[in-house]
């Protein structure tokens, strides 16, 4: 069956060719430029559409490429965002997948970074974070050399000889493909505006699951590029393939998001009853604004906010949606050791922000309401936070209480404290890290 092609208009003018197919968890497949033509893609990557079935997919064409507008040869990371959120405005997701593959994974690592409310897992696929990963490699410098000479002899070597050595079939028919997708002039634009790629400062920034795949036969990135993506995001996991066609890279993609989703949700799992309690908030906030610009204060501020999002999970706690920096970030646990656990770890990420953080743990009994927590144990928690130094954690004496043999720290008696709102003053204590 033909896929029901569609257009959005970018804010720049240009009209983008998408489609969409399936049912299920949503995705959008992030165009890599050269490589995307929305009536052909199913004769080369039929097995991997085949893999997707089981989602509702969104795919289109970069400008210059495919059914898009020809005549736009802009590929630098801004102009590729452009095209993504035309589409993404136009299908009207809210939330959704994100699979990305080669030269579409730096664009992607940049929109997961600015926008984590909006991607749910990130995929990436034969990607890179800098271009210094590739452009010394001997498969590449063969490529760029041919471009600039031979436009068939360029595509046919790079289907059946860089890409698919092992099976001449799909090789050919990659090659016409390709051909298919652009012109010479726009694969040209597209070769220089790689060169120019670095998102690596980002990927710490990246606070949702992500699953890094490499192919092994993949001459023009190499393994160590995944490998750097990977250990640049927090949590994020790292698997190989030996399938040219990505067959197999979609079905690994398919596992993780479906084992993401069959994780209960917390958040909305917490029942009404006993919770330790943390609240992180910038510490004399209102200054940093002035220093810098609320632009960008609130940039930094939400580059943090992703930080600490991420370590809160990683210690088996539960961030409260809704609570940015700058209001407060909000977490539940279970546990008092991983609640400090956690607060210290945030402790230290807002200091090499450099946006020291005020800390304040407490536990009581909290009322779940709409994927958000009230009560009094909450308001006491924000209150111990205010009383901490900059990137000082306090807790309560309910909390020292739960932790003391088991948290590896020790605690700095702070006294009884009075409290806003609260009538009896609270016993709080720093925590402070033992050596070793």
């Amino acid at each position: 069956m033909q896929p029901r092609i569609q257009y959005a208009r970018t804010s720049d003018g240009v009209n983008i060719a998408y489609a969409e197919s399936g049912a299920g968890a949503q995705v959008m497949l992030m165009a890599a430029p050269g490589y995307s033509h929305t009536e052909l893609n199913a004769t080369v990557y039929g097995a991997m559409n085949s893999a997707a079935s089981q989602f509702h997919t969104v795919w289109y064409d970069a400008r210059g490429t495919g059914l898009s507008d020809r005549d736009a040869l802009d590929y630098s990371i801004e102009a590729m965002l452009c095209d993504f959120e035309a589409v993404v405005a136009r299908v009207n997701f809210d939330s959704f997948v994100l699979a990305a593959w080669s030269h579409s994974v730096p664009v992607a690592i940049t929109y997961t970074a600015a926008n984590p409310e909006r991607v749910s897992h990130l995929v990436a696929v034969d990607g890179y974070s800098t271009s210094r990963d590739f452009i010394d490699l001997p498969a590449w410098k063969a490529s760029a050399a041919l471009l600039e000479v031979d436009w068939q002899l360029f595509t046919e070597t790079l289907a059946q000889v860089m890409w698919a050595p092992s099976n001449p079939e799909f090789g050919r028919a990659l090659g016409a493909f390709l051909r298919a997708c652009s012109e010479p002039d726009a694969h040209r634009a597209m070769f220089h505006a790689w060169l120019t790629r670095d998102v690596t400062e980002l990927l710490p920034q990246i606070a949702v699951p992500t699953l890094v795949i490499q192919d092994k036969n993949n001459r023009l990135t190499s393994m160590v590029a995944g490998q750097r993506i990977a250990a640049g995001i927090p949590g994020a996991r790292f698997a190989t393939t030996d399938d040219i066609t990505y067959g197999a890279a979609l079905k690994l993609a398919e596992a993780f998001v479906s084992e993401s989703e069959a994780q209960p949700d917390i958040t909305s799992s917490i029942p009404s009853g006993t919770a330790v309690i943390l609240f992180a908030d910038i510490a004399d906030s209102t200054a940093l604004t002035e220093r810098l610009g609320d632009a960008a204060f609130r940039a930094k501020a939400r580059e943090l906010d992703g930080a600490l999002r991420t370590l809160i999970r990683d210690h088996a706690g539960t961030p409260i949606e809704g609570k940015l920096l700058g209001d407060g970030v909000l977490a539940v646990f279970t546990s008092a050791r991983q609640a400090i656990e956690a607060a210290l770890a945030c402790g230290a990420a807002g200091s090499h922000a450099e946006l020291p953080l005020h800390l304040g743990l407490h536990a009581g009994d909290v009322i779940r309401e709409d994927n958000n927590v009230y009560g009094g144990a909450v308001n006491i928690a924000s209150r111990i936070s205010g009383l901490s130094s900059a990137g000082e954690v306090l807790v309560s004496e309910t909390v020292r209480s739960l932790a003391r043999t088991s948290a590896g720290v020790r605690f700095e008696d702070r006294g009884e404290q009075p409290l806003k709102g609260v009538g009896e003053r609270v016993r709080v204590w720093a925590v402070v890290q033992t050596a070793g």
